[in-house]
Parts: C-alpha cells; structure tokens; sequence
C-alpha cells in the first residue's frame, strides 16, 4: 500500500453555536480538528418548545373558494 494515500484521521469535536454543554456536543473522528453546526436539540425550537404552529385550514377554505365551484360543475359534467 502507497504511504501517505489516505487522509489523517483526528479527534474531532463538533460544536454548536449556541453555546450550550460548553460548547460540545460530542466527540467523533473527521480529517478536521473541529466541526461547526448551526442548530442543535439545545437550540431547535421543536425541542426548546418555541415551535410556531401554522394553521392550514385558512389555506384550504381559500382554495374551496377560488374553485369549489369549478370542481362541482366538471364533477357533474363527467
């Protein structure tokens, strides 16, 4: 096998920019000393509980509007 082929693995720390657990959020291998994310569950508003629901039924009482009634008539057409 050639020497000096493949590249050189390190400790690799992969970090958030939150700063949350100092920083760390855990350790893993990677040819980098260091990975930068930039959202973890410290910080993703799923897992901190500041989710925004969105209310679709406006979205589909707007679209029985515009073409309800076109909908009807091809219904009965055919």
């Amino acid at each position: 096998m050639k020497k000096g082929f493949h590249p050189k693995y390190y400790k690799c720390n992969v970090v958030c920019n939150c700063g949350e657990n100092k920083g760390v959020l855990f350790t893993t291998r990677s040819t980098v000393p260091e990975i930068k994310v930039e959202i973890c569950s410290q910080c993703h508003p799923f897992f901190t509980g500041t989710q925004k629901i969105v209310d679709t039924a406006g979205r589909v009482e707007k679209f029985n509007k515009r073409y309800g009634d076109k909908m009807k008539k091809t219904e009965t057409a055919s």
